[in-house]
């Protein structure tokens, strides 16, 4: 049926959320796309804004206003989902074509990785979180390594750490793997090695000691009670890590355990890796995205050989 000009938008965005929950998205993402679909509605008109009102010149319009105050990423954000949402109509056959064409998409600057800074960083940080700090109310050095392993060793986004379940480790000893599902749920599986296997072995074990066994479909982390880790608290676990190991002053501003994440890439390119490999190992949805470390090791290692006084010299001949 298309183009039916009566349909209900705030339903046709609830079939849309439907859809999208099948392919076991984040709970982030999902409140993401309804957020950013109802405060176009929201500006586009009074309800009930109806499938009639989503002319390119309303769309446009109310992008201009949503775009006043926010940046430009937000904004990108938004166009994302809008352009999702008819995709999903027009595939349903609720519309014959896709308006998003016309309604301008800000531009914006590739993302540069941000690794922790220094050489020996990611050593210095997993050497101090490891050993017991009495400052600390309830210290849980196993719990706080594994975290940081897992980020540094595995790659793992923050939303992929929280869904880790105690049974998501499959494999034989030497063998072993994890799965987990990345951003808009595309599945993934990275190798674990022995000795980032044995570094959850030794959280687990620690955690049974604490709480009692767990079941394999229980989530992997917990706090200090536990219960399931939530974001708020995860980010917290790792802005304390870097204070007790004193690199606060080595995270890139806003990276915090992202940070880890591109920091695990950048070693990958370093060590050799190509794109297609970092692609696989990091779950990106483009090659360009991979490439993007490559270019920022070959930069270094530019800088590197532009620091060697040999060079400088050269400059001062003749």
């Amino acid at each position: 049926m298309h183009d039916n000009q009566d349909f209900s938008v705030s339903e046709l965005i609830q079939d849309f959320l439907a859809a999208r929950a099948t392919r076991k998205p984040s709970v982030h993402t999902l409140k993401a796309y309804e957020r950013d679909l109802n405060l176009i509605v929201a500006l586009i008109g009074p309800e009930p804004v109806t499938l009639g009102d989503l002319s390119p010149r309303l769309l446009r319009s109310a992008f201009a206003r949503f775009a006043s105050s926010r940046a430009p990423a937000s904004v990108a954000r938004a166009w994302t989902s809008w352009n999702a949402f008819f995709t999903f109509l027009v595939t349903e056959q609720v519309v014959a074509g896709n308006p998003m064409s016309a309604v301008d998409k800000p531009r914006l600057a590739a993302h540069s990785p941000k690794p922790l800074r220094g050489e020996d960083t990611p050593e210095q940080l997993l050497e101090a979180v490891s050993k017991a700090d009495d400052r600390q109310r309830d210290p849980w050095p196993e719990r706080d390594v594994a975290v940081l392993a897992l980020a540094l060793c595995a790659g793992l986004r923050l939303s992929e750490l929280l869904a880790l379940r105690v049974g998501s480790f499959l494999g034989r000893p030497g063998e072993r793997r994890v799965e987990v599902a990345g951003k808009g749920g595309r599945p993934r599986t990275v190798p674990i090695e022995p000795e980032l296997d044995a570094v959850v072995v030794r959280y687990v074990d620690s955690r049974r000691v604490r709480f009692g066994r767990a079941r394999p479909d229980e989530a992997l982390m917990v706090d200090r009670k536990g219960a399931p880790l939530q974001r708020g608290g995860l980010q917290y676990l790792v802005s304390s890590c870097y204070r007790r190991a004193g690199v606060n002053d080595r995270v890139p501003k806003g990276a915090q355990l992202h940070a880890l994440r591109h920091t695990f890439a950048t070693r990958l390119a370093e060590d050799g890796a190509n794109a297609s490999e970092i692609m696989r190992l990091l779950g990106h949805a483009s090659l360009a995205t991979s490439q993007n470390y490559i270019e920022v090791t070959a930069e270094q290692q530019r800088a590197a050989v532009r620091a060697n006084r040999t060079n400088r010299a050269l400059g001062k001949l003749g």
